[in-house]
């Protein structure tokens, strides 16, 4: 089986994947899914660093920094991962995070994270990272930013993973704070790619940070924010037509409106999804219920990611092996969803290619 449709997109200013598709076979047999879904390389466009701490590495960094945390254990702290919603996880989200004090501690935090990519056969991941959650405990944004580099630097050299950060300004704060976040990263803008919005949702629309996102544009920053996961369509509307977004983080709220969709499809804007993230903080009351698979067969450019793993469940092939057995989703679905991820990934054309042929590879290995 040849690869000649990566070859056909490292040619073109476009990527459409309309010839891909039609050139596999997807006659892969349904017991041999779980193992096609692990095996087969990924990027990951919505992971949350600071979510990636494991209860054991919070306990461990807790210990060296001389941190008294309000949990007596490992279990205990497990056990308090019960959310209900988005605040509910952010407030545990929080604290865990003071923990994190030195370059070094960013590093470990980052490096745990990425032998995992490793192992999940992610071959590109663009990390987020909160600042203004470790200035307002005094940690120097040189601190953060240099910790998290460096390991993603290493991660390139050992583990074969291409890496990259990106700033997101935390949207319950104003517009002001964000500002001065931006001056104080952009000493060291060498060291991240690009801009997002996370944090509480609801009640803080995009539109609120439309400035320091043109800012940003100036720039040359690449553009993604956090919307419709819990907050309506208008929402991703404001993502795009406001701040100007390329990727939307979440969006599964946009099947509430047709026109969204319709637009979405036709300017291929990625949607970063993430399935046992919604599941844990109940945007779908059972994964069975979820809509990836309406995004996907509405022809939009969804992708699976992990969001907080260490918080919700499991990181990159658990979420896959999870909606996959939940929904029904097909080996086509899985090519698409990998493909899908390096379309909207923040590397070059030629690049993608390259990483389409390596998916495209493994496909044609398990047809075989």
């Amino acid at each position: 089986m040849s690869c000649n449709p990566a070859l056909t997109l490292a040619r073109t200013a476009r990527w459409t994947y309309s010839d891909a598709m039609t050139a596999h076979d997807f006659n892969i047999p349904a017991d041999r899914l779980p193992e096609l879904l692990c095996a087969m390389p990924k990027a990951e466009l919505h992971m949350h660093i600071e979510g990636s701490l494991e209860p054991e590495l919070i306990f461990a960094l807790a210990q060296r920094n001389g941190v008294t945390l309000p949990y007596a254990s490992v279990e205990e702290l497990r056990q308090a991962y019960a959310f209900t919603n988005l605040q509910s996880f952010l407030d545990i989200y929080y604290a865990g995070a003071s923990v994190l004090l030195e370059e070094q501690d960013f590093y470990d935090m980052a490096w745990a994270y990425l032998e995992r990519a490793a192992a999940d056969n992610v071959l590109r991941t663009e990390m987020f990272f909160d600042p203004q959650t470790h200035t307002a405990r005094g940690v120097d944004v040189k601190v953060v930013i240099d910790g998290l580099h460096r390991a993603c630097v290493d991660a390139e050299a050992k583990l074969g993973v291409s890496a990259a950060l990106i700033l997101c300004f935390l949207r319950h704060l104003s517009e002001e704070e964000a500002f001065e976040t931006l001056a104080q990263a952009l000493p060291y803008r060498d060291k991240f790619i690009g801009v997002g919005l996370d944090s509480s949702e609801v009640g803080h629309p995009p539109e609120k940070f439309a400035k320091v996102f043109a800012r940003c544009r100036e720039l040359g920053l690449r553009l993604v924010a956090h919307a419709g996961e819990e907050g309506p369509p208008a929402y991703v509307w404001s993502a795009l037509d406001v701040l100007k977004v390329e990727r939307v983080d979440h969006g599964v709220q946009s099947a509430k409106d047709p026109a969204l969709m319709a637009r979405l499809a036709k300017d291929r804007i990625p949607l970063t999804v993430c399935p046992l993230s919604n599941l844990k903080l109940c945007v779908f009351p059972d994964l069975k219920e979820h809509n990836l698979k309406t995004l996907l067969d509405a022809g939009l450019a969804a992708t699976v990611n992990s969001d907080d793993p260490a918080y919700f469940g499991g990181y990159m092939n658990e979420n896959f092996l999870q909606t996959f057995a939940a929904t029904g989703l097909t080996a086509k679905h899985a090519w698409q969803l990998a493909a899908n991820s390096f379309e909207g990934s923040f590397i070059d054309d030629a690049a993608k290619a390259g990483y389409i042929e390596r998916l495209d590879e493994t496909f044609a290995r398990f047809a075989a």
